[in-house]
């Protein structure tokens, strides 16, 4: 995994995990990483990250629309 270093107002009063539980949220409902992929880099179990995600409202599947309606007619 690639490390980045970056500056973030202080009054932010964000630590560095935060930072990356944020970032890997935002990147996971864009559906840039996977479920898994956006727990690592937050540093978390997959299962903790999918409890934080449903704290926040965010849906733990991120599949496009349009799949849904291939495993309807699929089904």
């Amino acid at each position: 995994m690639k490390t980045v270093t970056l500056s973030i107002p202080e009054r932010l009063n964000m630590d560095t995990k935060e930072v990356a539980l944020l970032v890997a949220k935002m990147l996971y409902e864009q559906g840039t990483l996977s479920l898994v992929e956006a727990a690592e880099m937050a540093g978390l179990t997959k299962d903790t990250f999918t409890e934080l995600l449903g704290k926040n409202n965010v849906s733990i599947s991120n599949d496009p629309a349009s799949n849904l309606s291939e495993d309807i007619a699929n089904a």
